[in-house]
């Protein structure tokens, strides 16, 4: 696949001066290097990972091991990216993952101790480890080198991209990241407006 970077670019949105070492919720994409199908393949709807994939899900589970203020919300790896929403606690004990229940609710005030950018390069340089020493490619890229993230406000935002994340390879034929799309995807469309809202 080439790499178009009009159509593989995902924009950094992170909020000047915004204090990402604060509980919430945050919305994550990261693509791979060039676009590459690196991590498996979706058929009839159903990502199916191939042994590059499954690294990543296993980086992505084994996160709470590394950071306790992290709680695990929804995930899926694709063949040119992974979505995952990541919530911050500011207090370890409360670090319970859930899917059922909103990460939303009051949140202490404390700090988490590492931020969100820190997170995410952690996620990406252990898979990245991980993959090049599969592949015998050491050093190489794996993942660009920016990612996308939103800050969740608010239970609507949150229910929605918990339902984008988990219909990802049900809509993967109209995946702006699939080379082989045939065209728009109208529900990405309108979850990329809601989070433009105010």
């Amino acid at each position: 696949m080439i790499y178009d970077p009009k159509r593989h670019h995902r924009r950094s949105i992170r909020l000047p001066g915004y204090d990402y070492t604060q509980p919430g919720a945050y919305f994550v994409t990261t693509c791979t290097h060039d676009g590459e199908p690196l991590f498996g393949e979706v058929i009839d709807g159903i990502m199916h990972p191939n042994r590059f994939g499954r690294i990543v899900q296993v980086c992505w589970s084994d996160l709470p091991r590394h950071y306790p203020h992290v709680v695990l919300d929804e995930f899926v790896v694709m063949p040119t990216h992974a979505h995952m929403t990541i919530v911050l606690v500011g207090d370890p004990a409360q670090a319970v993952p859930t899917t059922e229940s909103t990460p939303l609710g009051d949140q202490p005030p404390a700090r988490a101790r590492h931020g969100l950018p820190e997170i995410v390069r952690a996620f990406k340089t252990f898979s990245a480890q991980r993959i090049n020493a599969l592949r015998r490619t050491p050093g190489a890229p794996v993942w660009q080198r920016n990612y996308y993230e939103h800050i969740i406000r608010n239970d609507r935002a949150l229910q929605a991209i918990r339902k984008y994340i988990r219909d990802n390879p049900l809509r993967w034929h109209l995946d702006r990241y699939n080379p082989a799309a045939i065209g728009p995807d109208p529900e990405a469309a309108a979850i990329w407006r809601m989070l433009d809202e105010p």
